[in-house]
């Protein structure tokens, strides 16, 4: 894990014992403390939250936190997801920080931020809406060849 003193541990099911319910409210809460009771910015610009679909009561940010699958209420939950439910917050506040590469992309009419943290492997993306930024997606980054192609789009579209 790296050294920077802002990244919170990982959030283990094993620390839940197995228990999947107990545990995905607890990652529902810590999603909860970070996007919806604490109203967080980016570079001074609001983060709202896509809220729909919302399945099992839970906003589609945060399942897109938590989950992998590219239609919205078949995604099916991504354990290396879950266990660092406690890590887009911190990235998105501590994006000046030096070992975060930043850029941006266009996306239809709107323009992807994509925050990579190199050293960890782990990657948030968000869309700015104008007036708002959406958190969009995050997650671990487990393959070489994606990993060198985030590298290849950071160089290509510079520093946000």
């Amino acid at each position: 894990m790296s050294d920077v003193d802002w990244l919170p541990e990982l959030e283990p099911l094993g620390d839940y014992a197995g228990d999947w319910d107990r545990y995905f409210e607890a990652i529902y809460r810590f999603f909860c403390d970070d996007f919806v009771d604490m109203k967080p910015h980016f570079r001074g610009k609001r983060l709202g939250l896509k809220r729909h679909p919302i399945i099992e009561e839970k906003e589609a940010t945060f399942w897109h936190f938590i989950s992998e699958g590219k239609v919205e209420d078949e995604r099916t939950p991504d354990l290396r997801r879950c266990e660092r439910i406690r890590w887009p917050a911190p990235v998105i506040n501590n994006s000046e920080d030096e070992n975060l590469k930043i850029w941006a992309e266009p996306s239809g009419s709107n323009q992807r931020i994509f925050i990579w943290f190199e050293e960890e492997s782990y990657l948030v993306i968000l869309e700015d809406r104008g007036k708002y930024i959406l958190p969009w997606t995050a997650y671990y980054v487990e393959k070489e060849h994606r990993r060198k192609k985030y590298i290849k789009r950071w160089k290509r579209y510079g520093a946000y």
